[in-house]
């Protein structure tokens, strides 16, 4: 069983317990400045940290709530009855979680939380002095680290080559010239999760002709990081998938512990890295990296600063989503996120701090329009902030190409000879992208056999598996410039009972209209893959009647579809009936459904 400890988040005296009002109650720790919830009502006292599980926001009262209950998140208005502790809007999404309310013998109380001890104290080390050049990290691009860690070459997250999200995501810095050289003599690869920029198809192709059973370590997330590259040309044979919170041991000196997000337990994972007692944290994407319980003063901490990944609200139109609305909500949520970056490396304390997993651009001519208006931060803005709130952290801006050396940074974090930058000569952005290559390979999709016959939707959403849900939504194939093709696909899906009419439904119920690119629409059901490469690749448009965000749906649609992509060969003998029943079957090649151009 594991050992708890009990957090003490709150405490507050008889008198201060007194004065609570009925219904719900703001606190503030007097030192830390950390808010609280506190609801009151006969049935005793129900408390939560105030910060919205969707990601991160304070809440506020909700003037349109007539009974004291409902409490509003600042980023993103999602609502929150604190007297059940159940999230009213979106419906059918999280649940808070609950701090214990301790009544002391005097009439005071306590904000209690049973927390497990953290299992990087398991097995404690002492740090040992490190020497020049023994532990290295080298800074590719986006979220690709190489660190040399005694004699061991650890990377992470290697997207090196190629889009991201279909055609959305393009890499803004150009990576060293011999980037995939250092991949492919790696000795270990950590892979975060299965975004694809962090699991890159076109960089693990490569790897997986050159050096296929190189070590790869993913954390065990529900949905298996390598789900969709089993069934493409990636052949990795060397993939580990690790239990979280435990030490796993490379040497005597080198250990690392994979870790999961509290927000996406089902997908997103963090790490840390151990190397002769010195501790080098990498929280990645996560939006509540282990529930928010860190280690701090590590010596080196690197996490996501930019923002701007997601299609929430740039692909948005209609009612208030105005380019004014879209330009004010963005300026908004980049300072929020930037304060909250700052006051996490605050509260961690780490020694040097590092900002990367930003660095992409939406560089395809037809995605000017998201360039130009899905404004992110810089990690110079974001360093700035942090040398002012937490002068005692060295920060690090990174270029293609830099190498820290954390031996010398550690004995003196003033010493310019702890950073060693690329050649002048070096390129640091890139210049072009190779998009015919890859918006040639999406768009081959288009002409698959399957997209034939009208019959592939019904299939393909009785795969996918979503209903019972009263939403009606409207899929509309589309040209680079979101206009409707006169030959593409307009359908409605009814979630309800997975019907697909002619017309809306005369009962009440909400609407989605959304507008996706016909290439990756059809290659995203062609192969089974997750809506992120729509809604995170700025691939659609969206209108939503109410405007109301159903999470269950998109959750459904970005986390939980099948593992296995749907049997496109079952189908075609439905509409074609070549084969006889007992006529041995071959093994699904997806490729073989597109027409060869």
């Amino acid at each position: 069983m594991t050992p708890q400890r009990a957090l003490v988040w709150l405490s507050l005296n008889a008198e201060e317990v007194n004065s609570l009002k009925e219904g719900v109650n703001f606190k503030r720790h007097p030192e830390d400045g950390k808010s609280y919830i506190i609801y009151k009502s006969n049935d005793g006292l129900k408390a939560c940290k105030n910060q919205c599980k969707h990601q991160g926001g304070l809440f506020t009262k909700d003037i349109e709530d007539l009974d004291g209950r409902i409490v509003k998140c600042t980023k993103h208005n999602w609502k929150l009855n604190v007297s059940t502790m159940k999230y009213v809007n979106p419906p059918d999404s999280f649940l808070q979680d609950e701090l214990e309310v301790e009544i002391l013998d005097d009439g005071g109380l306590q904000l209690v939380e049973l927390s497990p001890i953290d299992p990087w104290l398991t097995d404690p080390r002492e740090p040992l002095e490190l020497q020049e050049g023994e532990v290295q990290v080298m800074y590719l691009t986006h979220a690709c680290m190489e660190l040399q860690l005694g004699q061991r070459r650890f990377m992470f997250d290697p997207w090196l080559k190629g889009p991201a999200f279909a055609r959305g995501w393009w890499l803004l810095h150009e990576p060293p010239a011999d980037s995939l050289d250092r991949l492919c003599a790696a000795d270990l690869i950590y892979i975060s999760h299965m975004h694809s920029d962090h699991l890159s198809y076109p960089t693990l192709k490569v790897l997986s002709e050159r050096r296929p059973d190189v070590p790869i370590y993913v954390g065990d997330t529900v949905r298996p990081v390598f789900w969709y590259l089993d069934q493409s040309q990636v052949k990795l044979t060397n993939i580990n998938v690790v239990p979280f919170g435990v030490w796993q041991n490379v040497d005597e000196h080198l250990r690392f512990m994979i870790l999961m997000d509290g927000i996406h337990p089902e997908m997103d994972t963090c790490i840390i890295v151990e190397y002769k007692g010195h501790m080098i944290l990498n929280t990645v994407d996560c939006t509540r990296p282990n529930q928010g319980r860190l280690p701090q003063n590590v010596d080196l901490m690197m996490s996501d600063f930019a923002g701007g990944a997601s299609g929430f609200p740039m692909t948005f139109y209609g009612g208030k989503y105005s380019d004014s609305w879209k330009a004010d909500f963005i300026k908004n949520e980049r300072k929020k996120l930037l304060n909250y970056k700052a006051q996490l490396v605050k509260s961690l304390q780490p020694r040097i701090y590092c900002p990367f997993a930003g660095y992409f651009v939406e560089a395809h001519p037809s995605d000017r329009y998201i360039k130009e208006t899905n404004v992110k931060n810089s990690a110079e803005d974001l360093n700035a902030l942090i040398n002012k709130l937490t002068p005692d952290t060295k920060t690090w801006t990174p270029k293609p190409g830099a190498v820290l050396d954390l031996g010398l940074a550690l004995r003196d974090p003033t010493n310019s000879e702890a950073i060693t930058n690329a050649p002048a000569s070096a390129k640091i952005y890139k210049d072009s992208w190779d998009f015919d290559l890859y918006v040639d390979e999406l768009n081959s999709a288009i002409r698959c056999e399957i997209f034939k016959h009208q019959s592939w939707i019904q299939f393909y959403y009785t795969w996918a598996g979503f209903q019972n849900y009263n939403l009606v939504v409207r899929v509309i194939e589309t040209d680079d410039n979101f206009e409707p093709l006169t030959d593409g696909y307009d359908y409605l899906v009814d979630f309800l009972d997975l019907s697909f009419p002619t017309k809306r439904p005369d009962r009440e119920h909400s609407y989605l209209e959304i507008k996706n690119r016909v290439g990756v629409m059809r290659y995203v059901v062609l192969h089974g893959r997750l809506w992120d490469d729509l809604y995170i690749g700025f691939q659609n448009r969206i209108s939503r009647d109410p405007d109301t965000y159903h999470h269950k749906f998109w959750n459904h649609f970005q986390t939980e579809l099948p593992v296995r992509g749907p049997d496109w060969e079952q189908f075609l003998q439905q509409q074609t009936s070549i084969k006889e029943p007992d006529e041995p079957q071959e093994e699904p090649n997806i490729w073989n459904y597109c027409v060869v151009l």
